[in-house]
């Protein structure tokens, strides 16, 4: 009987990120089993389903699950390769939280073997693979552990993070590039013999501390830059210029490219991923706080600009549209477009209709809001006033002359000349 050459892989967490991964590297011919604390999401999972909105991946999942390639359970197993893409949020004080990744190590710890990968994809403060790396080592005092200097080890431990774009993750996770940071040379090595199994983009090594650093640079750099446009927003707004125009303008400079301004920023990555950095050198990161200070006081720009105009027309019903933290996705991980939206319904009640194509319900947080759900036709009947606060497909696609007569805040651009 043939041996397969194809590795188990066991991914821990199937959110965003892990349920396509897994889906992925499953199509590429390894067994994979996902793990998911959530009961019902293990369920769906193996039903050939799928708990979260991406392009393409429901069929993607159905297939690898009913030619037995992808499974899922609550309790992990062995596995030649053990991939944790488990959430890292921050606290109220915007300290990271790495309590998910630790806990995952933990629960892979008993069931690790002599030749196992793991690698962190979590989006990670640096340092966070080193103290996965520690962890392991005092759980299992009897593997010899990879460090910095030693040749040779049991087991390789890698930082490899995603960089992809929600809508476009299946496409992203093989054709993007890939940086690989391993606790050593060797360890990054078995990490991109695995990666190229189903990773066309360039996958490049260096040190785990570096691939941390890395993909928060990244995060950071978009941030910086979104705040510099939604500033521009609102000094624009107080001298009366359309700032569309102006970005629109500005951007025929051959070395100037203006981000698109917003409500805010949101995802799991850009609005989250820049605390990291400060948490590490508070003292000499005023620019990457400031940044992040700008995007966040945005939402309360927003929510403050929507109220006086919602005053100002008191007989009018106000249509907010979208919730989600980006266009044609049903994500609203801290979504400023959902606390601008939260807020303007705990103030103004039944005045609210509140439009997102890709929900059946409203979240809990508008329960009791008075605030009510529709599409964007009933939308457009029932109310003069129109506030943008995503940009999704379906609201670029209302013509102006159905807007006639509607008074209307887009803070997205879709709607100007």
């Amino acid at each position: 009987m043939a041996v397969s050459t194809h590795p188990k892989v066991c991914v821990m967490g199937l959110g965003y990120i892990g349920l396509p991964t897994a889906a992925i590297v499953a199509r590429s011919g390894s067994e994979v089993i996902g793990i998911d604390v959530r009961a019902e999401v293990v369920e769906t999972v193996n039903s050939g389903g799928v708990h979260i909105e991406e392009v393409d991946l429901d069929a993607l999942v159905q297939g690898v699950v009913a030619r037995g390639l992808l499974r899922a359970s609550t309790e992990v197993e062995e596995a030649d390769v053990f991939l944790i893409a488990v959430p890292t949020p921050f606290d109220d004080k915007h300290a990271p939280d790495t309590s998910y990744v630790l806990a995952a190590a933990q629960t892979i710890a008993p069931v690790l073997k002599v030749g196992n990968l793991i690698v962190l994809e979590s989006t990670s403060p640096v340092g966070t693979t080193d103290a996965l790396r520690d962890l392991i080592a005092e759980l299992r005092p009897d593997l010899h552990i990879p460090r910095a200097g030693n040749g040779t080890a049991d087991i390789a431990i890698a930082y490899c993070p995603e960089r992809v774009l929600p809508g476009r993750i299946l496409v992203e996770l093989i054709d993007n590039d890939r940086c690989i940071g391993g606790i050593t040379p060797r360890c990054a090595r078995k990490a991109l013999a695995f990666y190229r199994r189903f990773v066309r983009g360039a996958c490049i090594t260096t040190s785990a501390r570096v691939a941390e650093m890395v993909k928060l640079s990244e995060n950071a750099f978009r941030d910086v830059n979104i705040a510099f446009a939604n500033e521009l927003s609102m000094v624009s707004d107080k001298l009366g210029i359309d700032v569309w125009e102006v970005v629109r303008l500005a951007n025929r400079h051959p070395r100037v490219n203006i981000l698109s301004p917003g409500p805010g920023v949101g995802g799991h990555c850009i609005a989250v991923d820049p605390w990291f950095i400060v948490h590490s050198a508070p003292e000499i990161t005023p620019l990457i706080r400031t940044a992040r200070e700008v995007n966040d006081g945005k939402i309360d720009y927003v929510v403050e600009r929507a109220g006086d105009l919602i005053e100002a027309n008191p007989e009018v019903r106000v249509a907010l549209l979208g919730l989600a933290f980006k266009a044609n996705v049903d994500d609203f991980r801290e979504s400023p477009a959902l606390k601008v939206a939260s807020e303007l319904a705990l103030k103004f009640g039944n005045r609210i209709v509140i439009v997102e194509p890709h929900i059946e319900r409203l979240p809990p947080v508008f329960d009791n809001s008075g605030a009510t759900l529709a599409d964007i036709d009933e939308a457009l009947l029932e109310c003069g006033l129109m506030i943008v606060l995503v940009d999704h497909d379906i609201f670029k696609s209302v013509p102006p002359e159905e807007r006639t007569g509607k008074i209307v805040y887009d803070t997205r651009g879709i709607w100007s000349a």
